[in-house]
């Protein structure tokens, strides 16, 4: 992405709750159905709570039981990076934001088609606007 956005610790300290830093910044995970966009179901797009990137669709959230906010696509392509995840004993896909690296869950595939993939998103690092 040409539009990058590199901030220091202190800068997201101060634009981003403390739950916000932990999970977007350090690559915490929020606790599962806890998250505010777990349940939601408004159309709209979500976008990095950090930057402001466009990242999701609504016509892409499915309930995945999971426990987070899951999509089938991102809605610009090349908006998100993928990383191998080797942390806790597995191996993952995690998702990140690729305007400002925030990051936002983990990709696996086992969701429906027509991509077959969930993305497994924290609700602390995304945005929804409405209508979008």
């Amino acid at each position: 992405m040409s539009d990058r956005i590199v901030k220091s610790a202190a800068e997201w300290r101060e634009q981003l709750t403390p739950e916000q830093y932990r999970v977007a910044r350090e690559g915490g995970t929020e606790r599962p159905f806890t998250g505010e966009h777990y349940f939601h179901n408004k159309d709209g797009r979500y976008s990095c709570i950090c930057c402001g990137a466009t990242l999701f669709d609504s016509s892409t959230k499915f309930d995945a039981g999971c426990g987070w906010p899951s999509f089938w696509a991102e809605a610009v392509p090349g908006s998100i990076v993928r990383l191998r995840d080797t942390s806790h004993g597995m191996v993952r896909i995690e998702v990140r934001c690729a305007r400002c690296d925030a990051h936002l869950g983990h990709v696996f595939p086992d969701g429906p088609e027509p991509t077959g993939e969930r993305y497994c998103i924290n609700s602390v690092s995304i945005g929804f606007e409405p209508g979008a």
